[in-house]
């Protein structure tokens, strides 16, 4: 049996386009992930980059569970250090009371921006560390469950709307330190291998061999994000992954452009130095056709013990990141929602 596939939306801006261009290609792909048959989607958060439309995934996860019917729509993530965590549980819980048991609440303590924004968004650069982040999660669930202590400034405060749960967490991460919180909590983990491929198989495996079990999640979930791009065939998909390519490389001098056209790549003066850090680039995804994506997709689960692949595709022309997705489902045996059927 195919591992269950969910999605990872960053909702790219391509060269040409406008962000709200790339808003509408993201309603399109949650509802061509729906019909389809694919688990999640998750909106990523990201502050002052140009080539990236997701700065607030908590409006876009109620504009896309609004715009489909099935699939559970949630945050990947939303970056605690930078919000109140009594703001988070109450945006979440209303969020849950307006799509019962669709939402997921994914959280990340990276700042999703670079380190003067991150100051922006923190107001204090006392707040740019992540040392507080336990603590900062056992608020978020104590403004929920009332466990605050007698005596604590807190105590009479609750998330509201307080007869509405909040929707199942996750922690993301790519390090074993996420890993073993979530273990320790009895959370959802979340393993970015897009970020760090070759900490998977350590981080996954610590997770499991830690996991307490809680009241929410009396078995280990771990979820394997992968960058994947997938076409008719492989020279097809290198093609469409090489502004990929041209992206991370900017990234590295702190340039945070629209996404470029495969044309754009093409044309740009790569250096021997450069061209020697795109094939390192490469090594952290998966491309091909979907028979070699699904040979690796498989490769990674059995590794890892994965029971969910989550795929973010960044490539620059929409058709071909929703054929991507396309492909990919077919590859794993997706099953279509009724809703498709009765379309078909």
């Amino acid at each position: 049996m195919a591992v269950p596939l969910s999605i990872l939306d960053l909702s790219p801006v391509s060269s040409g386009s406008t962000a709200s261009d790339a808003l509408r290609n993201s309603v399109a792909l949650a509802q061509l992930a729906d019909r389809l048959g694919y688990v999640r989607y998750w909106l990523a958060e990201h502050h002052n980059t140009p080539g990236i439309a997701s700065s607030a995934p908590e409006i876009l996860i109620g504009h896309l569970a609004r715009e489909t019917s099935r699939i559970r729509v949630g945050s990947g993530g939303i970056m605690l250090p930078n919000h109140a965590p009594l703001k988070v549980a109450e945006t979440f819980r209303l969020l849950e009371a307006l799509h019962p048991g669709r939402i997921d609440l994914g959280i990340g303590r990276a700042p999703g921006t670079d380190r003067v924004t991150a100051m922006a968004l923190r107001r204090s650069p006392e707040a740019l560390g992540a040392a507080d982040f336990p603590e900062q999660l056992a608020e978020l669930f104590a403004f929920v469950s009332g466990g605050f202590p007698d005596g604590h400034p807190f105590q009479r405060v609750t998330a509201t709307p307080s007869d509405v749960p909040l929707p199942p967490v996750w922690l993301l991460g790519s390090s074993d330190y996420s890993a073993r919180l979530a273990a320790a909590n009895g959370l959802g983990f979340a393993f970015a291998h897009h970020i760090n491929p070759a900490g998977a198989v350590a981080a996954l495996r610590g997770y499991r061999d830690g996991f307490e079990p809680s009241a929410e999640l009396p078995r280990p979930a771990a979820i394997l994000t992968a960058s994947v791009v997938c076409a008719e065939t492989d020279a097809e998909a290198e093609h469409l992954a090489s502004s990929l390519d041209l992206v991370l490389l900017r990234l590295r001098r702190g340039q945070f452009d629209r996404f470029p056209s495969p044309a754009e790549a093409a044309a740009y003066p790569y250096t021997p130095a450069e061209r020697e850090q795109v094939l390192a680039f490469r090594g952290m995804r998966v491309v091909g056709d979907p028979a070699t994506v699904r040979a690796r997709l498989d490769a990674l689960v059995d590794a890892t013990g994965a029971d969910e692949v989550m795929v973010t595709t960044m490539v620059h022309d929409h058709a071909a990141r929703l054929r991507s997705f396309e492909l990919l489902a077919d590859a794993f045996g997706l099953g279509a929602s009724p809703a498709s059927e009765r379309a078909a």
